[in-house]
């Protein structure tokens, strides 16, 4: 981890667009009123003349993603999870995932570190809904470093992509200069012998902190960071199963359908292993300072060590 580096994976999103801008003028932006939030007003002040509000009409918004998509554009449209993954499903799914076409969803502000946003606004079922589309591909990345490289990634992907990004900063786990980023495999941060951690978006850095935590009570876990849910890395999973036979998932989403369901399909018909999905449990968010939610939601770092502790 890069120590006092913390950075919100909503602000990677738009300085990654603006450098993907310098060398592609066939990448465009569209957003639905949210510029300033999802911070595609980074790439708006660089290339207004590629840029395209299209109001609070996310359905709309998906609908001119697509057409634009084939004329030889490579769209980006942005707004809230809530609405580009929960509004605009039925385009999402009609309009871009059944033609296949070249779209891609950055979709920010996802998960309850929205905070005081509330319930309404704290989407814990994106990754359900999107990973259900036929070749849909769907990216949450943990950091700043991973999340700049997963745009670059959906950019050279022919097809639609879901990238899911936070409101709240989070620290800085990957190296820059070393680190490299491939749609579809899953990082090993650490290995361990005792159990397997496997974690997702904001909740790697959490379970990374939770890992040191379970150390001093000499529990050696390894853990897994999955970036991208779907294509899942299906080969780490078995591989880290196999070796410990105790696997935790932990995501900032609803255990169901999300990155523990993801894992519990492969394990089930791969490599059966007692499984414990660490998440929002069947439940919705409340209004309240990011880091105070994810307390109390047990998703902070002592709330995945009390769980494993728990399960253990």
């Amino acid at each position: 981890m890069i120590e006092n580096k913390a950075i919100a994976t909503r602000e990677s999103y738009g300085n990654a667009l603006v450098e993907i801008a310098k060398e592609h003028d066939d990448l465009v932006v569209l957003d639905a009123d949210l510029a300033e939030a999802t911070k595609t007003v980074i790439f708006k002040k660089a290339y207004p003349e590629r840029h395209v509000d299209c109001g609070i009409a996310e359905a709309n918004m998906a609908g001119i993603a697509a057409g634009m998509s084939t004329c030889g554009y490579v769209p980006f449209m942005s707004s809230f999870a809530m609405f580009a993954a929960g509004r605009a499903f039925e385009q999402v799914r009609n309009t871009i995932g059944y033609p296949h076409l070249n779209v891609k969803i950055g979709a920010t502000h996802a998960g309850i570190s929205v905070g005081e946003d509330g319930a309404t606004h704290q989407c814990c079922e994106d990754i359900a809904l999107m990973r259900e589309i036929p070749g849909m591909v769907v990216i949450n990345p943990c950091d700043d470093v991973e999340a700049r490289a997963a745009v670059k990634a959906a950019y050279e992907y022919v097809g639609p992509v879901y990238l899911r990004f936070g409101r709240l900063a989070v620290p800085v786990l990957n190296d820059e200069s070393t680190y490299k980023f491939e749609i579809g495999k899953g990082v090993k941060l650490k290995d361990g012998k005792d159990i397997s951690i496997i974690a997702t978006g904001l909740c790697v850095s959490e379970a990374v902190k939770a890992v040191d935590m379970l150390a001093a009570d000499g529990i050696d876990a390894e853990i897994i960071n999955i970036h991208t849910i779907k294509p899942i890395d299906e080969d780490i999973i078995v591989e880290t199963a196999q070796k410990t036979g105790r696997v935790f998932t932990v995501e900032e989403h609803s255990i169901i359908g999300g990155l523990g369901s993801a894992v519990a399909e492969v394990l089930a018909e791969k490599c059966p292993t007692k499984l414990t999905r660490i998440g929002v449990r069947d439940t919705f968010g409340e209004s309240g300072p990011a880091k105070e939610l994810l307390h109390k939601y047990e998703l902070d770092a002592e709330g995945i060590y009390k769980q494993i502790k728990a399960a253990l």
